[in-house]
């Protein structure tokens, strides 16, 4: 049977976008995969969405995981665009944004994102 699940870490509230259908074994994956990250120094949130930008899972709270998807799946897709419109043999496989604060990775494949936001002072 395929549902869809949201993260123990922290629920997510029904008013956001909800995310396509989920099958049980991609959310152990999700789960151990946040797990893994999460342990690592500097990590401050992780996030799994669709490619829409519905939350699947996330370690944030509401507030940072509603503004963080919708500027996030839109960056990713336009990066996408622009990837393929300078070659169209090409695609994204990977994007990161480093400032002073904050460093933000987010890793597309064909269904999900997976964003990692990190303090890129601690992690070095």
């Amino acid at each position: 049977s395929i549902f869809i699940r949201h993260s123990p870490f922290k629920p997510v509230k029904e008013n956001m976008s909800a995310p396509e259908i989920v099958d049980p074994s991609t959310i152990a994956e999700m789960e151990e995969t946040i797990a893994r990250i999460s342990s690592h120094k500097g990590v401050e949130g992780v996030m799994i969405m669709d490619r829409r930008g519905a939350i699947i899972q996330s370690t944030l709270d509401e507030e940072q995981t509603k503004t963080h998807s919708a500027t996030l799946s839109d960056l990713t897709g336009k990066a996408s665009y622009i990837v393929g419109m300078l070659n169209p043999d090409d695609e994204l496989t990977f994007l990161r944004i480093r400032s002073k604060q904050r460093e933000i990775m987010i890793s597309p494949d064909k269904e999900f994102l997976l964003v990692v936001l990190q303090n890129p002072n601690l992690s070095e």
